[in-house]
Order: structure tokens, then C-alpha cells, then sequence
């Protein structure tokens, strides 16, 4: 199953789909090559800032591994309910990258031979 990436820089988001297995086993935190991603990134380095799997449950940096964990939450990571004094017990994936994960966001933290606003220009479309 493919990896879609989500790199962004300065409100810019570069979207890439990559069936690149180099990511398996990475966690998030850590940083990896532009080039491993695409010949377009190379010189890049990128850190991975989040994960998401197939049911859209998110990966938490501080949880071991690539397993589901159920976390009591209180607002902030993963919960968004506002009540004074709630806390919900919430489904979370580890911080490592697995064959379940779906979507993987990252940041630039240095930039390569191409510049990050020529990767995200709108290609045009021919008119007919």
C-alpha cells in the first residue's frame, strides 16, 4: 500500500504518494534523506512530524512501537472536547512507521538544490 507525504515549509504543503519501503521503521522525530522519498527532493532533509493509519487513528511520538494503545486524554493530542474536567480514554498508534500506516506528515528542516516553491507550483493545464 502506498505512503501519501505530506511535506510542508512556510504554509506550503508538497503532497507525494510513494510505495518506498526506506520509511518502514521509522519514528517520528527523526529526520531521513529527501532521496530516499524522490529524485525531486534530493539535498532535502526532512523530519517526520506525525502518522495517521488506515482508520485515521493518529501515532503519538512518546507511545513504543507500531501497536494500537488506549491512553486516557484530556484536551490537547487527540481530543478536542472542551467539557472543564473531561477526560476520554482514546485509541492511539505508536510512534513508529508500519505497513498499517497510511499517511505520514513531515517538515523541511534543509532545504536542497530545488527550491520548495518550485515543487509546489500548480502545473497548468492546457487549454482545450
Amino acid at each position: 500500500m502506498a505512503f501519501k507525504i505530506n511535506i510542508s515549509s512556510k504554509g506550503k504543503t508538497y503532497k507525494l504518494e510513494t510505495e518506498n519501503e526506506v520509511l518502514i521503521g521509522k519514528k517520528i522525530g527523526e529526520t531521513i534523506d529527501g532521496k530516499d522519498l524522490s529524485e525531486d527532493l534530493k539535498g532535502y532533509v526532512i523530519e517526520i512530524t506525525g502518522t495517521s493509519d488506515i482508520s485515521g487513528i493518529p501515532g503519538k511520538k512518546d507511545l513504543e512501537g507500531s501497536i494500537y494503545h488506549r491512553k486516557l486524554l484530556t484536551l490537547g493530542f487527540g481530543m478536542k472536547d472542551r467539557r472543564k474536567g473531561m477526560r476520554l480514554k482514546k485509541t492511539l498508534r505508536g510512534e513508529e512507521i508500519s505497513i498499517k500506516t497510511i499517511q505520514i506528515n513531515s517538515i523541511v528542516k534543509k532545504e536542497g538544490s530545488k527550491k520548495f516553491s518550485e515543487l509546489t507550483k500548480k502545473e497548468e493545464k492546457p487549454a482545450e
